[in-house]
């Protein structure tokens, strides 16, 4: 059955009403409902709001390297200390390494840009900074309803965003209301606020309708993969941050990795991978397992003690900077967080971007309210950013990323220019004119990578990596990784690029299998799902479209 049958057989849907609805229950979206909650209350005013999380908790579905900034979070709570945030690890020492296939070279602190500097900082779970935030915002009368994923966005009569509808309940693979059938229900606002993350899927759908992108820089991504391991404590130095760059990848693929060490003898190994490469045969999966391998490396996971991984999961990162940023506002909403593409990839952070423009959206909205305002569209949010520390920060690093399309040695020599010598005072500023999908070559053009097989020791393949990420889907809901062409992944994908999403995947969802008449078919696997949002990114010809699951669905981090 069509949405559009199935409310006309069961509908209406319930609907219930809020000042201001918030979806995505990750640092953005807590921040944008904790500080509408204290404006409020430093105003004796009420507010209504409510947090809708997909996951089957705040911060199920969070997945960061993660090296946090301070800044805002004591902009938005400053005791956090004493309310018990889990900021526990300070960084006490930076270390960049660039690597050759068999050893690399240090670059002497004394000669890293300021951007990649960590005084001050934390190493931290992000997954478990997002609860601690979703505890401070119920305390302050926020209502978070985990479990309930957004699937679409309602308008009013004259275009403006209503808010959203969750998804149905118990609707079989063949679209059918099954036994349990409970249909999804309104939460109208007068202003919604999106903050789904990297590749939202409501916010994809926004910048579509409201043509936010136009005259932005196309926007861009990147993969990140990670797992959490104990190690020997001889090999364990709380607080350091070890970044690298260069082996495995090639001197024109943009990616880098993390090792970041964390307290109770744990640490945070993570490989990035811009998802703008072009040989088709590149597995971001497979390079991260091999970087593992490097001598540098793999001496922190040796010792008397065997090291164990205890974690794995992957994310996209929305990494453009401020000249793909969309316009973030329109009628009845805004975007925040990385669902407008805050990161400033340079730094390696995000969440405080996350946090601040949580802030400046809450501030903005907050006035709106009390001017008796609604539905219109909240300006004086982007006026704000661009008044911010924030705006400041991510023009230094504007042309980062453009810069590695000229190559890693380029890239590098000119970020030091830029951010060492210039200061961030750049007279100059690069475009991009492409985005991530059409960088891919046809196999023909390219050379296979050969990847050695998993030890499982110290490499792993997928299906391992996923059982640690506690993923489940219910078997028998709709898939959520569609296809717009069913024809398009042997015909194309397979035929001329050899079928990369069997390898950009990180977590085995696309397969290709024997047909039973003969030939190949591509086999979907969505009870793997990490819900990275890879596929709907790199897909040369942008067949696959993710929409979403059932709530609770996907991963379950603890510590990540």
């Amino acid at each position: 059955m069509t949405q559009e049958e199935i409310l006309a057989q069961f509908g209406p849907r319930e609907a219930m009403e809020y000042d201001v609805v918030v979806v995505g229950g990750g640092p953005a979206g807590l921040a944008t409902a904790i500080h509408l909650k204290q404006l409020a209350a430093a105003a004796g005013k009420e507010i209504s709001v409510v947090v809708l999380e997909k996951g089957s908790e705040p911060g199920a579905h969070i997945l960061s390297g993660a090296i946090v900034d301070p800044r805002a979070l004591t902009e938005l709570i400053p005791d956090w200390k004493a309310k018990g945030a889990p900021l526990n690890q300070e960084v006490t020492e930076d270390i960049f390494l660039f690597l050759g296939e068999k050893g690399g070279r240090r670059v002497p602190n004394f000669m890293l840009p300021p951007n990649f500097g960590n005084h001050g900082n934390y190493i931290v779970s992000l997954a478990n900074v997002t609860r601690w935030l979703a505890q401070q915002a119920e305390e302050l009368g926020v209502e978070i309803f985990p479990g309930f994923p957004a699937a679409e966005v309602l308008y009013n009569e004259n275009g403006s965003v209503r808010g959203v509808a969750t998804g149905n309940m118990g609707v079989g693979k063949d679209g059918e209301p099954a036994e349990n059938f409970q249909l999804g229900m309104e939460l109208h606002a007068k202003y919604t606020v999106f903050a789904e993350g990297s590749r939202g899927h409501l916010g994809r759908q926004l910048i579509s309708r409201f043509k936010l992108d136009a005259g932005r820089d196309p926007q861009s991504y990147s993969i990140g993969i990670k797992e959490v391991w104990e190690i020997d404590p001889s090999r364990h130095q709380p607080g350091l941050a070890l970044h690298s760059a260069g082996w495995p990848l090639d001197e024109m693929t943009y990616g880098g990795s993390f090792l970041y060490h964390m307290e109770g003898n744990q640490v945070a190994i993570g490989f990035v991978v811009g998802l703008d490469y072009s040989n088709p045969y590149l597995s971001p999966f497979e390079e991260f397992q091999r970087f593992k391998t490097h001598p540098n490396i793999r001496w922190y996971f040796e010792g008397a003690k065997p090291a164990k991984r205890l974690a794995y999961g992957a994310r996209a990162l929305t990494v453009g900077g401020l000249l793909s940023l969309p316009k973030t506002v329109f009628p009845g909403g805004a975007l925040v967080g990385c669902e407008a593409g805050y990161l400033n990839a340079s730094r390696i952070k995000g969440s405080h971007a996350a946090i601040k423009t949580g802030m400046l959206a809450a501030q903005a909205a907050f006035d709106a309210l009390q001017a008796g305002r609604q539905h219109d569209e909240l300006t004086a949010y982007p006026e704000a950013f661009e008044k911010s520390w924030l705006y400041t920060e991510l023009n230094k690093a504007r042309n980062f990323k453009q810069w590695f399309k000229k190559g890693r040695t380029v890239a590098t020599f000119m970020t030091g220019i830029e951010q060492f010598v210039l200061r961030g005072n750049i007279p100059w500023t690069l475009h991009r004119d492409r985005a991530d999908h059409t960088y891919l070559k046809p196999a023909a053009e390219c050379h296979p990578i050969v990847y050695p097989k998993p030890d499982g020791k110290l490499t792993f393949d997928r299906l391992s990596s996923v059982f640690i990420s506690n993923t489940n889907h219910e078997e028998n809901q709709p898939p959520h990784l569609t296809l717009k062409d069913p024809s398009v992944p042997v015909n194309v994908n397979l035929h001329k690029y050899a079928g990369p999403e069997s390898r950009y995947c990180p977590a085995g969802v696309y397969e290709f299998v024997q047909a039973e008449g003969g030939g190949e078919r591509l086999q979907i696997n969505a009870q793997n799902c990490v819900h990275c949002k890879t596929c709907d990114i790199k897909d040369p010809t942008q067949n696959i479209v993710w929409v979403t699951p059932e709530g609770s669905g996907g991963p379950n981090y603890t510590n990540m």
